[in-house]
């Protein structure tokens, strides 16, 4: 019995299909490194609830703050947290603010709550409503309005 060109295609076209279809069945399903550092942030904070996701931003929400979100991988920043509150910030917000950074960049808390009050409260007459400034390898730029102020604290990419 000779086989015909016909019968040897449709043979390396089976065997191709089923090692494409092993190769992807096997794969574990990996969820996004930022919807597990969402969850985590939800189950370790008090209060924080995971809101929901937009492209490469996942939205948080708790009562210490106006406006919580986690970036992952923008053009210039592996991951970044944004914090939105009131113009003069109470403790509760830069508890919130220390804590979520600490478990985002796993950085000590007292290294985060240092780092986002100098940021904060050097806003002012002297230096201005924007602020950028560099602490323990955490970017952080701290603006303010006229009714809100805010801090977004970033880790480079080659970090």
């Amino acid at each position: 019995m000779t086989k015909t060109p016909v019968s040897t295609v449709r043979a390396v076209a089976l065997a191709t299909v089923l090692g494409l279809f092993t190769a992807l069945a096997a794969s574990p399903a990996r969820a996004d490194q930022c919807d597990d550092i969402a969850k985590q942030l939800a189950s370790q904070i008090d209060g924080l609830k995971v809101n929901f996701k937009a492209a490469n931003i996942v939205y948080l929400t708790h009562p210490a703050t106006r406006e919580l979100s986690l970036g992952c991988r923008g053009r210039n920043y592996s991951i970044e947290l944004y914090a939105k509150g009131d113009r003069r910030p109470k403790p509760e917000f830069y508890q919130l603010v220390s804590s979520a950074a600490a478990i985002i960049f796993t950085v000590p808390k007292d290294d985060t709550t240092t780092g986002a009050t100098r940021c904060l409260k050097r806003m002012g007459l002297l230096r201005g409503d924007k602020v950028s400034m560099r602490f323990r390898r955490l970017n952080m730029e701290c603006t303010r309005t006229k009714t809100e102020a805010s801090i977004a604290i970033t880790r480079g990419k080659d970090e």
